[in-house]
């Protein structure tokens, strides 16, 4: 391993660690003013309420290392969603059939992004809100505005809310799996390396004879994937598809890759990182309601937050220059 590549490695851990220590001293703040945060029944609560947002930050560290942006993880599940929902609603498919089209849709619309960005040489930002609209109104479209209800797919809702013992859901056991998998590629395999070498200096990456293009693309795929599984999730959690279901994730999951660690300049990314990071964001939301705060003054601290976040990430940044 070279010794730049060990000194990002150490970075990284330092990050990481931080970020640990700050979710601690929250836990404690949060635990000092109202006992109650620390019960069982709140921390697995929380922890099921951290699998959407971490899921799609884990697809977004993908995107994000190569120096992109996706703004499609939102309305994308949205989508995604209705997808998987309709098969199973309308024509009786089986469970694993809308679990499918659910991981395809999504699979597809990162895709879409990929093209779009790497060879229509579209900017990522005009070209993922272009497609988080699109996705928003296909959804509506596709449910006619309405209410999918899935009570009636046998062991659906299990798949988010099943009890492995009281308190811990197979949400969160599926949420572990994905990120070992997520944390594999990004560090054991070429789809990681080259994500985060064109973050870096796509340039040199490109003239070393790499399709720049065709790795760009497979990074939002993979992102798309990640979007598609959180909206099975999501779909299972709720046992219903609303059609206002999605709004501002996107922010929430950008946010938890960024507190993690990854750097929205591309070049470095964590996994684990990101899903440290949804917890925090999960943790912070939780705490201020339990406090008696409100939606709106939630809203403010996660702002400040994402703002802290990122002025530690150009300090930081800068000072590599």
């Amino acid at each position: 391993m070279s010794g730049f590549a060990l000194k990002e490695r150490y970075r990284g851990f330092v990050q990481q660690g931080m970020v640990l220590l700050v979710l601690a001293a929250l836990f404690v703040f949060f635990s000092l003013l109202n006992p109650n945060f620390l019960t069982w029944s709140n921390i697995s609560s929380l922890l099921l309420a951290s699998v959407v947002t971490a899921t799609q930050a884990i697809g977004l560290t993908f995107v994000i290392a190569t120096g992109g942006i996706d703004l499609t993880p939102g309305m994308g599940m949205l989508f995604c969603m209705v997808v998987l929902a309709l098969p199973m609603t309308a024509w009786g498919a089986p469970l694993w059939v809308g679990v499918l089209a659910g991981i395809l849709a999504g699979a597809a619309l990162g895709t879409a992004n990929g093209v779009l960005i790497s060879y229509v040489r579209m900017q990522p930002m005009i070209a993922t809100l272009a497609m988080m609209l699109v996705c928003w109104g296909f959804a509506l479209v596709l449910a006619g505005s309405k209410t999918l209800s899935l009570r009636d797919v046998a062991g659906f809702k299990d798949i988010a809310m099943g009890e492995i013992v009281p308190g811990l859901y197979t949400g969160v056991l599926i949420l572990v799996g994905i990120a070992i998998v997520a944390g594999v590629l990004m560090t054991k395999t070429v789809v990681g390396r080259y994500a985060l070498a064109i973050g870096s200096n796509k340039e040199a990456v490109r003239i070393s004879g790499i399709n720049v293009n065709r790795w760009e693309v497979l990074a939002y795929t993979i992102c798309g994937v990640f979007t598609g599984i959180s909206g099975i999730i999501m779909a299972a959690y709720l046992n219903s598809v609303p059609p206002n279901t999605g709004q501002s994730y996107e922010m929430y999951a950008i946010a938890a890759a960024v507190i993690g660690g990854t750097s929205l300049r591309g070049g470095r990314a964590s996994v684990f990182g990101a899903v440290i990071g949804a917890v925090t964001i999960r943790t912070i939301y939780n705490g201020l309601t339990i406090l008696g705060f409100e939606d709106a003054w939630q809203k403010v601290v996660l702002g400040a937050v994402i703002l802290i976040a990122v002025f530690v990430d150009i300090r930081r940044r800068g000072g590599e220059e």
